[in-house]
């Protein structure tokens, strides 16, 4: 479980500075039928790309951590689980978005589940390692600042 929640956080971190760069880079050509949105969207688009490769960082940071803490991907989790709920508020003001747009959403509804699930992996892991290691009063403890 350990394992699975370190590489789910190093995919989703790369996956979502790429795609963030991306709309950086493309603006509203990053997006599917709206190349012609106009100027204020062009520069929504790219802002909200920024984030995106941001939250990316975050995700890498805390697959690089160890233990990768918990906490930290919770967060992660439920900041991605707004933004499947942000989706849905849309579908019901405004109808059904490109196919594509719906394919994010049910995958924005249905990883955070499975992050909170692993969320704590890690750190359970560690402890276990501990349980079996006595650390002396001179041992170096484990920092998540790193």
């Amino acid at each position: 479980m350990s394992r699975a929640l370190r590489m789910f956080a190093w995919v989703m971190g790369v996956a979502c500075v790429a795609i963030g760069l991306f709309h950086v880079i493309g603006g509203n050509a990053a997006i599917p039928s709206e190349a012609d949105a106009g100027a204020t969207l062009d520069s929504l688009g790219r802002f909200f790309g920024a984030i995106f490769a941001g939250y990316g960082l975050v995700w890498l940071w805390a697959a690089r951590q160890d233990p990768v803490p918990a906490r930290v991907v919770r967060w992660l989790a439920a900041v991605f689980l707004l933004g499947g709920v942000g989706r849905l508020l849309s579908l019901a003001v405004h109808g059904w978005p490109h196919s594509f747009q719906v394919v994010l959403t049910v995958i924005e509804l249905a990883f955070p589940p499975v992050w909170f699930w692993l969320a704590d992996a890690d750190e359970r892991a560690a402890r276990e390692r501990g349980q079996g290691v006595s650390l002396g009063a001179g041992a170096p403890s484990r920092s998540m600042d790193r």
